[in-house]
């Protein structure tokens, strides 16, 4: 029988069938961080049990961590210190690899796991945070869990998982300059709504696809989990097998060739039917960014504010006056009229060396408007390492922009370092939603070339007009 790629991945991982359309998977790879990664090992600790395969578990220190120059354990979040030392301790005591603030493969965790070639096609992949589906880029089953089926599968190695429907996207066009694979995702959730995903796991294909880079490729998956998907995943192709040739966790030798021999079997066979596809034709895509305060609420940032549609349901009614009240906008207003306090460049989402090298041709040789608090976070130490050889830093820091140490910083807030009381934020993150990067901060997704343009601009800009 035709089997879609997702389909092929569950029946190598499932170990058996349960009621209810459960299955026990097989899960090959952990990945932990600090904020919730002491908290499923000391729980695991409490209950006796061992981590059954600890050279098959990872941890970075990312979530919480300062990205200031010369930081160390402290950290702005409340008991973000005791997070940091806990599982410092916990992940020592566990003897599995631990990536620390000093260590120099540190990073977000779904930028180092590619990177270091932790995740592998065909393998599962799972991690206490949501944008794990990341990862799903490389062609393999990647999702977020809750700490405590985290705590399962450090025991197990396994996890119950109720099987969901399978999606195609197919991605077609040619993406014009100053469109990027942010400008596709975010546009797809606001074609098809924040929840037309839900209960799917998503294979992006097309030309599109075809054409991008893993690092682009990696961006698209990251917002899966903002479409309500289960996961994403994009067939390992030659592109796949040079990004990953060669890492630190890259099979060597004999074991690569087998390696590669299986990875050519993944893929959707021609025949293989889909629950449900959809179709985006890219080709005249624009740069994208969002007004509201959900994903969905975006458009093209030549556009503006959207007048709520008359034949909405209610709830999306009661969301739209909440978006205009909370971002303080009115319906018509030009969305390249909205003047910024802030800029910020970082996250798993748009952090890698592919998106700092596009920020910086925009950034060369120009200066950041007066007034704009303009912050980049590389996704890790490598990255931050490769940019600064390249003399990236020195094109941000002579713009502008603060350049940081590798974390998730201001993707979110969580009681530590934030933008501001009702500042707007223009932002290369995954998350829009109230609070999200400061208390009534309002924040607007974009491109990490649509932010820079916006730094220098001061208002929301549209890239294109400072393309090299």
């Amino acid at each position: 029988m035709a089997q879609t790629l997702f389909d092929k991945l569950w029946a190598d991982h499932e170990v058996t069938v349960l009621e209810d359309s459960l299955s026990l998977l097989y899960i090959d790879r952990i990945f932990l961080h600090e904020r919730t990664g002491s908290v499923a090992l000391e729980s695991l600790v409490a209950a006796g049990r061992p981590v059954l395969n600890p050279e098959k578990v990872f941890c970075s220190m990312d979530h919480i961590v300062d990205t200031h120059s010369g930081r160390t354990d402290e950290t702005l979040v409340p008991s973000g210190k005791q997070f940091i030392q806990s599982t410092r301790k916990a992940s020592q005591a566990a003897g599995i690899r631990l990536f620390d603030i000093d260590d120099p493969m540190q990073g977000i965790v779904h930028v180092i796991s590619p990177e270091l070639g932790i995740v592998q096609p065909g393998c599962t992949l799972i991690c206490p945070d949501s944008h794990t589906c990341s990862q799903g880029a490389l062609g393999a089953l990647a999702w977020g869990v809750g700490s405590s089926e985290a705590e399962h599968a450090l025991a197990t190695n396994t996890l119950v998982v109720k099987k969901p429907k399978t999606m195609r996207v197919n991605l077609t066009g040619v993406l014009e300059p100053g469109v990027t694979a942010k400008d596709v995702i975010l546009q797809l959730i606001a074609q098809y709504g924040a929840a037309g995903g839900t209960g799917y796991a998503i294979e992006f294909a097309g030309e599109v696809i075809d054409a991008m880079g893993i690092e682009a490729r990696l961006t698209l998956c990251n917002m899966a989990v903002e479409f309500s998907a289960f996961t994403a995943l994009i067939a390992p192709d030659h592109k796949t097998l040079d990004y990953i040739e060669g890492k630190p966790y890259a099979p060597q030798g004999d074991s690569w060739l087998q390696a590669k021999q299986h990875w050519d079997t993944l893929f959707s066979d021609h025949d293989a039917r889909f629950d449900k596809e959809l179709s985006l034709d890219c080709s005249q895509l624009a740069p994208v960014v969002s007004w509201g305060t959900s994903p969905q609420h975006s458009c093209a940032v030549t556009g503006t504010v959207p007048v709520m549609p008359e034949q909405s349901a209610s709830s999306d009614q009661s969301s739209y006056q909440r978006a205009y009240q909370y971002m303080d906008l009115q319906p018509g207003q030009a969305l390249t009229s909205l003047v910024i306090d802030a800029a910020f460049i970082g996250s798993c989402t748009n952090s890698r060396i592919s998106d700092l090298r596009e920020a910086a041709a925009i950034l060369r040789g120009r200066k950041v408007a007066a007034g704009v608090k303009a912050i980049c976070v590389p996704g890790s130490k490598a990255v931050k390492r490769v940019a600064e050889a390249e003399g990236l830093d020195q094109i941000f820091i002579a713009a502008g922009f603060e350049w940081r140490e590798p974390g998730c910083s201001m993707c979110f807030f969580a009681g530590g370092e934030n933008f501001g009381f009702q500042k707007r934020v223009i932002s290369s993150t995954n998350r829009n939603f109230e609070g999200r990067q400061g208390p009534e901060t309002r924040t607007h997704l974009a491109s990490p070339v649509t932010v820079a343009a916006s730094a220098i601009a001061g208002r929301i800009a549209d890239p294109r007009d400072y393309l090299p």
